[in-house]
Formats: C-alpha cells, structure tokens, sequence
C-alpha cells in the first residue's frame, strides 16, 4: 500500500524540523503541526483591526486561582459579624431565591453550592476602611489595591454556575468545563485582533495554568497562550536550540527550513495551514532575541523594582511577573494572563485556615498590584490597558468547620481598571450576608464583553460560523463601569 504523497511529505519535513535543532515546533503555536492529520479548517478569521475607535489596546489578567473571599476582599459584610454564630435561618435573611437568569434553579440560602449544610454565619476575619476620593470600603488585606480604588471599577455582583474548581474554565470561556470545549477570552482576543509587535506572541500566559491547558480550542492551537516563565536565561521552553549552534548556523538552517516551506506552499496550494506554520517558526526565531529582554529587569530603576516589591521575597515572584506584563504592553503584546496560587485546585481555596492563608497570599499579591496599577499609570499608559482582577467564585457566608468557608457561586467580586473604563465606582450588589447577587447581576461573561467592547470588538460577532455559541457565552457590556 504506498503513501499518501503529501503525507509522506508532512512527515519527512516534520522529522527534518525536529533533527534541525531549531524547536521552534512548540514554540508560538505549541502543536501547529499536530493539526496536519485533523484536515483544514475553513473559515474567514476578521481583519484584524478593531470595528471601532478602541478605548484599550491591550490587556493584563490577573487571576487568582481557588476562589477569593469576597466578604473579606471588596464586597466587605458588617452583618456577618452581627449575626456570627447564629444560623442563617436566624437571620431575617432566610429566603428562597429563585434567579431569573439562572431559570429553574432553586437556591436555599442555608445551604452552600455543592448541597452542603454550612448555617452558621461565620464573622469577618479581617478589617477594612474606606479609601480614596470615592470612599469604597477595601479589605485591609488589600491596601495597596485601596490606595488606587479611585482607579478601579468594583464589580460585587458576579455569578457563576460551576460549584467547583472548573469553574475556573467557565470563568475564561463561559462554558462548563463538561460542555464543548470553548476558547478563552485571551484565545478571542488573539484571534479578533492583528499584531502590534511582530516579534512577540499577541497572547502570553504565566503562572499555573487551570485544569483545561487550551486556549484556542475550535480556533485552533495557533490562539493558545504561549506560556513564558520570569527567568532571562530561559523564559521559553523549547526557544533555546539544542546543542551549542551558533547565531550563524542558526540563521543558516532556519533559511533552509524556510525554503523548503515555501517550495511545499508552491507543492501543495491546498495547505491553508502551511502558512500559518512558516509564520510560527519565524515567530519563534524572532522571540529568542526579543522575550529574554524582556524579562531582563536589570534595566529597571531601583525605584520601579521596589514599586513592584522586588524587596520582600513575599512579593518578588508575582512583582517579576506583573513588571514583566508592564514591559510586553509596552511593547504592544495584546493579552497578558497571570495566574496566582498553585496547587490542582488554586491556593485560594481556604476550606480550612481563610484567615491564616488569605493573609498570606494576599501579601504576595496587593503590593504588586498597586505597583502595576501605578506604574501603568504615571507611564500615561493605563488608559489603554485594561487591567482585570478575578477569581473563579467567592466563598460562603457560614463556616465550613472551625476556620474556613466553602466555595461560593452565587454572588462574588471582581474589579477592572484602566482602558476606559470608570474609576472609583461599585456596580452591583449582593445581599446583606454576601449571598447572592441581587443588584445587577453579571454572568462571567459579562466581563469578557466588556474586554471586547473596550478593545473595539464586537461579542456578538466573534464566532466561527459551524460552532455555535449560546447567547450567554457571548456576554453583556457592563455599561455601568464605561
């Protein structure tokens, strides 16, 4: 039985790339080749230039993963420490709640998102003040984030449908992580939107990713995040060529390599993909000089690297990584996604210890924060950036055991700052307790909407045509915050 010629092609290039020493193969696309077998996929992608004057150009994510205590970070609750050690249903709280947008699900205040009994109000574990010209309250745990609220757009009313740690999927995609695969807000992003630098990925990630590793899904690997690491010597696996190859060879087989790309695209014309790949390797190349600048602080002033916390080694890791955002916007990368809190679950996830553990690990993250806020700003450039700090969900208003609160989807806290949109402003609310959203409620997606509109695009429109999107995937601008 003879083989397909151009297979036969496929695989032999394939076998030469990987024995070239280049490695550029996992590099900007991270398994562009794999999808040789899949057969193409044919659609129109958009122009790549916004459909409107756009108020932000890129954005910085941040994530923290294991769910923060709303109650005890934005959305603070001076009724749990009145009713603390009571039942809920000694509150005059107690309701049945029937949501309108969640349609025929039913919520029993007493009881906790996976059907757990968790009646007895737990106090607030941490101070706060109000801050700012707008005099919005913040937790003390957070206030350096405080001290730039009149910068940030707090929203209190955020809901969700996922009662577990996938939810962190659903808060990129919209999606159930048991439904379809969905892409990212960051794949829809990279996918809508050209380059503003052709020496850098448009969609970066850093830190531990969530339990789904794909960004692009339908639209393909070439809109996955291209995860970077803060270190100069090597911040991207597989960018640095095997062996001791010198500038010149380098540059000498990756010529090679793009002749014999260029003789398949005139071979087989029916390869829509194959220049995409060409694309992906000279990408590669070009990121093996550019990125490790990058992440080369040395160039930084003694004051910017404090600004960041480079002085305390609590607050180091996640500074290194928020001044790195800082330099890629300057440099015109669209999407920058930092994740917080490793473990399978996410560091946040304080079912036991919140107080002890929420301490912790919001040290390592307000100060660089505020640093980033700042820095962005006196920089004239967080008017087009947008800046997102979220979580999957928040944590319940009764206790779980002696010390701890348990995942809580109902009403939660996100904020959003810079691009456009308005500071020192609180959209949404949830009840007395920290419950449920009862004042303008946001889905998840709500805020992905609101990342679009400000960069000039459309929700409604950013969609594959064969791969259909429900109406809450696409969002809702959150106009109260523009």
């Amino acid at each position: 039985m003879s083989m397909d010629p151009q297979l036969h092609y496929a695989i032999q290039r394939r076998r030469f790339l990987q024995q070239t020493g280049l490695g550029f193969g996992g590099l900007a696309l991270q398994g562009m080749l794999a999808g040789e077998g899949r057969g193409a996929e044919a659609w129109t992608p958009p122009s790549g230039s916004p459909e409107k004057v756009p108020a932000a150009k890129s954005v910085i994510w941040l994530f923290m993963r294991g769910g923060v205590s709303h109650m005890e970070s934005f959305d603070m609750k001076p009724a749990l420490n009145h009713y603390a050690g009571k039942t809920i249903s000694e509150t005059p709280y107690a309701y049945v709640q029937e949501s309108e947008r969640l349609k025929r699900v039913r919520v029993v205040v007493v009881n906790d998102a996976n059907g757990q009994q968790r009646n007895t109000i737990y106090p607030l574990q941490v101070g706060s003040r109000p801050y700012g010209e707008s005099g919005i309250e913040v937790s003390d745990w957070f206030p350096h984030t405080g001290s730039c609220i009149d910068d940030i757009a707090v929203i209190r009313s955020m809901w969700t449908t996922d009662d577990n740690h996938g939810a962190q999927v659903q808060f990129h995609s919209g999606r159930h992580m048991l439904d379809p695969r969905t892409p990212t807000i960051g794949a829809w992003v990279d996918y809508g939107l050209g380059s503003l630098n052709e020496n850098l990925p448009q969609f970066i990630s850093m830190g531990p990713r969530f339990f789904d590793r794909s960004d692009g899904h339908y639209l393909g690997p070439a809109h996955d995040a291209v995860q970077l690491k803060i270190d100069p010597k090597n911040p991207l696996d597989f960018a640095r060529p095997q062996g001791d190859m010198t500038a010149a060879e380098q540059r000498l087989g990756f010529g090679l390599v793009g002749r014999l790309n260029h003789l398949a695209a005139g071979q087989y014309p029916d390869d829509p993909a194959l220049e995409a790949r060409i694309k992906s390797y000279e990408l590669g190349f070009r990121m093996q000089a550019s990125v490790p600048d990058i992440v080369d602080f040395d160039k930084e002033s003694e004051a910017t690297r404090t600004l960041y916390g480079f002085d305390r080694k609590e607050t180091r890791p996640f500074g290194q990584q928020l001044l790195a955002a800082r330099r890629f916007v300057e440099k015109g990368v669209r999407f920058i996604q930092i994740m917080h809190g490793g473990g399978a679950a996410g560091a946040w996830d304080q079912h036991s210890k919140l107080k002890e553990k929420h301490s912790e690990l919001s040290l390592q993250v307000d100060r660089p924060i505020a640093g980033l806020v700042k820095d962005l700003k006196q920089r004239g450039l967080l008017d087009q950036t947008l800046v997102v700090f979220a979580t999957e969900f928040g944590r319940t208003p009764g206790s779980q055991g002696a010390d701890g609160r348990d995942h809580h989807p109902y009403g939660f806290s996100v904020w959003m700052a810079g691009g456009g949109i308005k500071g020192g402003v609180v959209e949404g609310a949830t009840d007395e307790l920290g419950f449920h959203a009862v004042e303008n409620p946001h889905y998840v997606t709500d805020i992905h909407a609101t990342i679009l509109h400000q960069l000039g695009l459309r929700p409604d429109r950013m969609f594959i045509p064969g791969y259909k999107r429900l109406e809450m995937d696409f969002g809702t601008v959150i106009d109260g915050i523009l």
